[in-house]
């Protein structure tokens, strides 16, 4: 639906979009990547953003755009940190596309730093229009009442136009684009159904991007499917005026909300620990820190020069038994702690900080064993929801969220962290090494 003239001729100011859904699974993150690589590969400089705590559709973004993809969370973020992060994807990019979380308006049940991190919340906060992605599988006319609720529920939202996705034929889209029509709703793709377009998934969602072999392939795939049934020019014509609320910013330098670990940190990161935010990661290089990255599966010792360890989330449940076979990266890990340097673990990388992991199949591995945990991935569990939790000691207070099927055997100690409100108790810490199935998100400095 556009020719291969560059588009970047259309974009006289940073634009930005942000793509929601009525529900999770309507193809918000396929569509997503296809729009960014076909952006991409016509000249526009193209900045890619995810709202919510999500850390595995921001690598599909990365790969697609070519750029860095940086989470938005109402709940979590502070509007100085969500000011500041606007400002970071405007100065870096022509046009900003941001996928939404869920459906539009889907969050926590309880009120956070904006709302109940929704969608509609970062589109609110940002005065970003909306563009609406809906599974028309076993849909016909009542499209229009779908999307007319969706519309007219909160006058704030700029709905400006919507994607049908998952047509079945051209009757299909002759129907859905005549009930749109009368509604006065703008048609700004029609895609067919492509099984091709399905990425695969596992417990946590989808498949990482770092472990898809042919990713590029499936990327370059979904980006002609889109370009074929998607109108990009009138995608940045819908677009609103994105420079990033500024009336909330910070200095960059003094946005800080997780103070770093150490002046050198040695992060662990492989396709086992792969969840350390961008923002944060962005925010301690910027504070002159020094990371040294290293891969525990490839039984890699943190580097010996750094003063602290972190041991970010991501999928050690499943490499349990070659994690405790590689005795460089553990005895790295023991001999940092011995020292007195500062380990931090989050979800799985607390796992390993642990005595012990059970694996799916019922065979327990040893881990670290500096911390006295025991975890099991035999019987899952899920975990999920936003968490608010002080640290025990300096009262820092933290906003994160858990997302694991783990369940814990056994956990004794002193806590890591209690929540802001209520009893609970999440992590452990002993001396210098600590950790909790908390992602940390944002916090409040001190």
């Amino acid at each position: 639906m556009v020719d291969d003239v560059s588009l970047k001729k259309n974009i006289k100011a940073p634009r930005g979009l942000v793509i929601g859904a009525p529900h999770s699974g309507s193809g918000k993150t396929s569509l997503t990547i296809g729009l960014l690589r076909a952006f991409a590969r016509r000249g526009v400089q193209i900045a890619p953003a995810k709202i919510g705590p999500d850390y595995i559709d921001p690598q599909f973004h990365q790969v697609a755009a070519g750029v860095p993809s940086l989470n938005l969370d109402g709940w979590a973020m502070r509007e100085e940190q969500l000011s500041n992060l606007g400002q970071v994807l405007a100065s870096r990019s022509d046009f900003t596309l941001i996928e939404g979380v869920m459906g539009l308006f889907d969050g926590a049940v309880k009120r956070g730093v904006l709302g109940h991190g929704a969608t509609a919340d970062i589109a609110r906060f940002f005065d970003l229009p909306v563009v609406l992605v809906v599974d028309c599988a076993g849909m016909g006319q009542s499209v229009a009442a779908l999307v007319k609720g969706f519309a007219t529920f909160d006058p704030s939202i700029k709905l400006v136009g919507v994607i049908l996705n998952k047509l079945g034929s051209l009757r299909h889209v002759t129907m859905m684009e005549g009930a749109l029509n009368e509604i006065g709703v703008k048609v700004l793709g029609a895609v067919p159904r492509l099984d091709e377009m399905v990425l695969p998934s596992r417990h946590l969602g989808l498949v990482q991007a770092r472990e898809s072999r042919d990713i590029e392939q499936k990327i370059e795939l979904i980006a002609d499917h889109v370009e074929r049934h998607v109108a990009l020019d009138e995608i940045l014509a819908v677009s609103g005026g994105f420079g990033g609320d500024q009336s909330h910013a910070l200095p960059d330098d003094d946005s800080i909300g997780i103070a770093p670990l150490g002046q050198h940190i040695a992060v662990a990161r492989d396709d086992a620990f792969a969840f350390f935010y961008p923002h944060v990661q962005r925010a301690w290089e910027r504070a002159q820190v020094q990371l040294s990255f290293f891969s525990p599966l490839a039984d890699e010792m943190p580097d010996e020069g750094a003063d602290a360890i972190y041991l970010p989330g991501g999928y050690p449940e499943l490499y349990a038994g070659q994690l405790a076979g590689n005795e460089r990266f553990m005895a790295g890990l023991q001999r940092g702690a011995k020292k007195g340097k500062k380990l931090y673990g989050e979800c799985g990388g607390y796992m390993v900080l642990g005595r012990g992991l059970i694996d799916k199949q019922g065979a327990r591995h040893k881990m670290a064993g500096l911390l006295d945990l025991e975890t099991s991935f035999e019987t899952r569990k899920l975990h999920l929801g936003y968490r608010h939790v002080v640290r025990a000691g300096d009262g820092q207070v933290f906003r994160g969220h858990e997302f694991h099927y783990a369940s814990i055997l056994g956990e004794e100690g002193d806590p890591l962290f209690r929540d802001v409100e209520g009893e609970g108790r999440h992590g452990l810490q002993a001396g210098s090494v600590s950790g909790s199935f908390v992602h940390l998100i944002d916090g409040v400095p001190i």
